[in-house]
């Protein structure tokens, strides 16, 4: 007698192919959750809402923020197709943003700024999410896949205009409080404010190159998609 055949749901490629979706749809929920929750204050309280948006979503978002480090290991490991470059200075542009800039200066939590860079963050992270959701159990609407390859075009420079703002409305409060600036021996010392303002001509600079790899890894991406699921397309 041959050894017996695993169950279909117990196959390695389901199971990856599993815990993607589940992990796609967390991120998913998470995401929508967030742009439901400011659309409906903005329209119930107007630009107040925009004032306590940190306030009442910030722990959603930076829980998001932090899952989604998960993604530089399923690159890592091969189980998600993806680029590692793109996809880790995305993070790591994220990561400082929100947690160095944001979350360590409550002065810089009311900006309005922030309210809308998270509308931007959102809006391409449900479309990005929705399309790898439903590429892993094999659909691809051609719209879906059409604003997942082109919506950060106009977005993404919107984004890097919004957290260089950020950041430019931080530094009165870094440097008033010396918030993460350090003395260290030798007479040598840290003065953050000096390595924001490094951080924002970097992030101005490497704005054009990350442009192009993420042009490049969409192209990629879908293609490989298509080859690899044999997605059926539905016209909306």
């Amino acid at each position: 007698m041959g050894p017996l055949a695993l169950p279909a749901w117990l196959q390695p490629r389901s199971r990856k192919n599993a815990y993607l979706f589940i992990y796609y749809l967390i991120q998913f929920c998470g995401h929508s959750w967030i742009f439901t929750n400011m659309t409906v204050r903005f329209f119930s309280f107007g630009k107040d809402s925009m004032v306590d948006t940190f306030y009442a979503i910030g722990f959603v978002m930076r829980l998001c923020q932090s899952i989604s480090l998960l993604e530089l290991l399923h690159i890592y490991v091969g189980i998600e197709y993806n680029h590692l470059l793109p996809r880790f200075l995305q993070l790591t542009e994220r990561i400082i943003i929100l947690f160095v800039v944001i979350t360590s200066q409550e002065e810089v939590q009311g900006k309005y700024v922030v309210c809308v860079l998270f509308i931007f963050w959102n809006l391409l992270d449900m479309v990005r999410y929705t399309y790898s959701m439903l590429s892993v159990i094999g659909i691809s609407y051609a719209v879906l896949t059409w604003l997942s390859q082109t919506l950060w075009m106009p977005i993404y420079p919107l984004c890097v205009l919004a957290e260089a703002f950020a950041i430019y409305q931080s530094l009165p409060y870094f440097e008033s409080f010396g918030t993460y600036s350090t003395e260290l021996p030798f007479d040598l010392s840290i003065y953050f404010p000096y390595v924001l303002k490094i951080y924002l001509m970097m992030l101005f600079i490497g704005h054009h190159g990350i442009n192009h790899m993420f042009h490049f890894h969409c192209t990629n991406r879908n293609n490989f998609t298509i080859r690899k699921y044999s997605c059926t397309v539905y016209e909306i």
